[in-house]
């Protein structure tokens, strides 16, 4: 499964790239996450509860990110094991500076085995593109509520 996704952050690039790979900002962005931590540098653990249409499942997810050092291209790859199959996946995520904000394209191959995979594409596709909508609204809302802190705090 392939999937494009395009999204803009009110924010400038650097920004989004310096709190985009932040543990605390993933993990109140990941819908359903139920745990989150990172057991090394860009390698995290995370427990997932997915709920999409009839699909029920809770997910044990291994997740690597690897950072490009222009700061214009994050590439994560996911591995996972749920009651009803297995996921696996890459996913290139594109920043761009656009005055003042960061278009982000998101570029995702998905491999889903078992049960899961029954469910039929295109209800996984709709979620998963529900998904990446909440999950990048969730991560621009924390880092405005983290830089305005920030700001309160006057650093």
């Amino acid at each position: 499964m392939r999937l494009e996704y395009d999204y803009t952050f009110g924010l400038p690039r650097n920004i989004v790239w310096k709190y985009i790979k932040d543990e605390q900002v993933l993990r109140n962005a990941l819908p359903g996450c139920k745990s989150f931590s990172e057991v090394s540098k860009g390698r995290y653990q995370a427990e997932l509860e997915v709920n999409i249409g009839p699909i029920h499942d809770r997910f044990a997810l291994e997740i690597r990110l690897i950072e490009n050092k222009s700061s214009s291209l994050i590439q994560l790859q996911v591995k996972g094991t749920g009651n009803l199959g297995d996921i696996a996946g890459n996913a290139d995520l594109y920043l761009k500076d656009q005055q003042g904000s960061t278009p982000l394209k998101c570029i995702a191959d998905a491999r889903v085995t078992g049960a899961l995979a029954l469910g039929g594409q295109r209800l996984l596709e709709g979620g998963a593109n529900s998904g990446l909508e909440t999950f990048f609204q969730k991560v621009e809302k924390d880092i405005k509520i983290q830089l305005y802190y920030l700001k309160r705090k006057g650093r």
